[in-house]
């Protein structure tokens, strides 16, 4: 087995620069998975890993075949601890890291499991946190979709994979332009409810039953002129303080899970 114990090696300065540099990401289809539940998370979402890098003195070899063994052609390097404090995002992941190959996600392949779905739309979103945030929610609620309009950050940032502790590979995810994803919601007859301050009503009062739309813009500016006018219904949640909004994932989580509940789920 192949073995790095120099920080200058070249596969090493290559990790480096996908982890720092989106345009080499985007130039090179990879992306960096760091953790023992990213990865395995990754395998489960059909991920392909083109190499596995482990620090034998924080996870044994025994350990990383384990996580590997339905996936036997994945090439398997050890590293020394300097390498590994060298490209490890977080110091306290479990001694693995995993060149994988990024997928596409085109609106036009875009399915769905329900005939009925329900789906969540994020427009520009800037925050890799809160990227994170809406596709844990995203997850924990079993959407049909996360779809995001006018995408600010790559996918594969590793903020946003760090704060969605894993969910990037756990949803169905696909990107388009505004004017794009109205088109789409149109075409499969998905209702649009857009979270706006303006000719709302209660978003508990809408019926979430048939295949519906979620749709939420950033906290600064909210959704665009385009989503408002092709609006189904527009949505508020009411609130009793002094400020008018709130922080958009759980603004989100707020109307997924009525909806959820209106599912009987």
């Amino acid at each position: 087995m192949k073995e790095i114990t120099s920080t200058q090696n070249s596969l090493v300065k290559q990790i480096l620069h996908l982890k720092e540099k989106s345009k080499e990401r985007k130039k090179s289809g990879l992306f960096i998975v760091e953790g023992i539940r990213e990865t395995e998370l990754a395998l489960k979402g059909a991920y392909h890993l083109e190499t596995v890098l482990f620090n034998e003195s924080i996870i044994s070899e025994e350990a990383v075949k384990l996580i590997l063994q339905k996936h036997p052609n994945v090439e398997l390097i050890k590293i020394s601890k300097e390498v590994y404090q060298k490209l490890a995002y977080r110091q306290t992941t479990e001694g693995i890291l995993a060149i994988a190959k990024a997928k596409t996600h085109n609106l036009s392949n875009l399915q769905f499991k329900n005939e009925n779905p329900l789906i969540l739309v994020a427009e520009a979103p800037e925050k890799p946190g809160n990227i994170g945030a809406l596709l844990r929610t995203a997850d924990a609620a079993n959407l049909d979709a996360v779809v995001i309009a006018n995408p600010k950050s790559d996918l594969y940032n590793p903020n946003i994979l760090r704060s969605s502790v894993g969910c990037i590979f756990t949803n169905n995810i696909a990107t388009g332009s505004t004017s794009e994803i109205i088109s789409f919601l149109k075409k499969k007859n998905i209702s649009i409810n857009c979270a706006a301050l303006t000719a709302s009503i209660n978003y508990s009062k809408v019926n979430y039953k048939q295949a519906a739309a979620i749709v939420v813009g950033t906290e600064a500016t909210g959704l665009s002129g385009e989503w408002l006018e092709a609006s189904t219904q527009n949505i508020i949640i009411p609130m009793q303080g002094e400020i008018d909004s709130m922080n958009v994932s759980v603004a989100a989580a707020i109307v997924i899970f009525e909806a959820k509940r209106q599912r009987g789920f």
